[in-house]
């Protein structure tokens, strides 16, 4: 048996280390294969060495069988469960940031009510009043997402590097995902609008211009 080690693979055995078959049962004692790679031969279809092997397999049946395909799915699902996850807590932060957005603009509306109805006093109409608070909502979505951009691509960029030491790990940006993401941010800030820009719509006039 021969095998190729690269030192920029340090992690091709599992934990760091190759050892011989002599070492290996002098020093561990639980011995028992994790996993085992079979090459099929010149000629042999996967369905033949896929019947062969389920035919070997028979006295293990807690063994898995995985062709390539099968195995790369049993990776990324595990990668696919932690994004999952993430999601999660990022479409928690978003509500959460929505509920901020709403109350910030409703505060601010609040204590510009003479500078909105002097506004209004001047020609400006309720659906442009409206237009303003959402696109001011808007901005505030749009300027937090690309701070927490910008913040969590430098953290992931950190933490790769720190993984990289040790593991085989690149980082990689999403541009859909990123469009998406960027997307819902400006519909969520129109959204968490709605109710102060219906309620600056709705400010009398003099009674606007009245307060201090």
């Amino acid at each position: 048996m021969r095998a190729f080690y690269d030192e920029a693979l340090p992690n091709v055995a599992g934990d760091g280390y190759l050892i011989g078959m002599d070492t290996y049962q002098a020093n561990v004692t639980d011995q028992f294969d994790q996993q085992l790679f079979v090459k099929a031969a010149d000629g042999v279809t996967a369905a033949q060495s896929s019947m062969a092997l389920e035919t070997a397999l028979a006295a293990w049946p807690n063994a898995d069988l995985q062709d390539q395909a099968a195995f790369k799915d049993s990776i990324t699902s595990q990668i696919d469960m932690i994004l999952s996850l993430i999601y999660g807590l990022l479409t928690l932060a978003v509500v959460i940031a929505l509920i901020g957005i709403a109350n910030t603009l409703a505060l601010s509306v609040h204590e510009r009510r003479r500078e909105l109805g002097l506004l209004r006093a001047v020609g400006m109409t309720r659906p442009q009043v409206r237009s303003s608070i959402r696109w001011e909502s808007v901005m505030i979505a749009l300027f937090g997402t690309a701070l927490g951009f910008f913040l969590a691509l430098a953290g992931s960029w950190g933490i790769v590097k720190a993984i990289s030491k040790n593991e085989v790990m690149s980082l990689s940006v999403p541009p859909l995902q990123m469009m998406v993401i960027v997307t819902l941010a400006a519909i969520a800030g129109v959204v968490a609008a709605v109710g102060p820009a219906r309620r600056a719509a709705k400010l009398d006039i003099l009674d606007a211009i009245a307060s201090h």
